[in-house]
């Protein structure tokens, strides 16, 4: 017996040995995927400090002296082409977007989830199913509605699109929340009298705000990021930030420092909102995984 201890505890800490060189190495494969994922925004951002000489240089030169030429052409010094109504109609049509998609998709998911309609399975892939048609098959058949309908160049139009357009990510991300929140509360509520604005509202709401958070996240990302219909549908008055961006490759050739220094004012947004909300986000995308 008195042997077996030394070999019971050498085996306990060879054991916790392995461990922690295996959290060690998860560790450093976690931070290289983080490092590999922002490498090229670093690039990026590395390059707008450049001049458009030392941008195009091959191969780079990444001591060459940094300037902000690049990002005072972005905002309109010695072009006087100013970036900012592109922004606002982006942030406009974004957030509008988002909004209604999440005014739409929460009812929507509620009575897929908590109070399930008959043959769901059959309305949630419909949902999905509106998301395999490539964008650009429907391109022809909206841009002449539009014009017929006299919405060309329209920011409402774009609203509509992109309501349109991220509805069903939506409604399917705020089922597998909604899902997990506990009837006996709505039950109660609904016993005290309340109407289904009022569940929603008060009871469901601050009990899947994670998942809202991550919803709305993501709905924002991907209409600040729309650029196909954006680039057909509009013209110089409903123009967004990502049309604006291509506007700096023209024939004359692609002015790398510029085109990063608009693409990085162009992200911020996004960034800016992913990282207010990552604990939102995070939580919400964890929602219901672990039981």
């Amino acid at each position: 017996m008195a042997a077996a201890a030394p070999t019971l505890r050498t085996a306990r800490t060879a054991g916790g040995t392995r461990a922690r060189r295996g959290s060690a190495l998860l560790g450093l494969l976690a931070w290289l995927c983080g490092a590999a994922f922002f490498l090229p925004f670093a690039w990026m951002l590395l390059t707008s400090l450049h001049s458009e000489q030392d941008a195009a240089a091959n191969p780079p030169h990444l001591g060459a002296t940094l300037t902000l030429h690049g990002y005072r052409e972005f905002f309109g010094s010695g072009t006087g082409v100013s970036p900012w109504p592109p922004l606002v109609n982006s942030l406009t049509a974004s957030l509008a977007a988002t909004l209604l998609v999440l005014v739409l998709a929460t009812p929507a998911a509620y009575a897929l989830s908590i109070k399930p309609v008959r043959k769901w399975t059959d309305v949630m892939f419909f949902f999905l199913s509106t998301k395999m048609l490539p964008a650009v098959a429907g391109l022809l058949p909206v841009y002449l509605i539009a014009k017929n309908a006299g919405l060309l160049d329209n920011i409402w139009l774009l609203v509509i699109l992109y309501t349109s357009m991220n509805l069903p990510i939506a409604v399917w991300m705020m089922r597998s929340f909604l899902a997990d929140v506990p009837v006996a509360i709505i039950e109660a509520a609904s016993i005290d009298g309340a109407g289904l604005p009022t569940v929603l509202v008060r009871i469901v709401a601050p009990v899947v705000m994670p998942g809202i958070a991550a919803t709305a996240l993501i709905s924002f990302i991907f209409s600040w990021n729309e650029l196909l219909f954006a680039r057909v549908l509009t013209g110089v008055v409903a123009g967004t930030a990502p049309v604006f961006l291509t506007g700096f490759v023209t024939s004359q050739g692609l002015f790398l420092a510029k085109v990063c220094a608009a693409a990085v004012c162009i992200s911020l947004p996004v960034l800016a909102a992913g990282f207010a909300a990552q604990d939102k986000l995070v939580q919400g995308l964890s929602l219901g995984a672990v039981k």
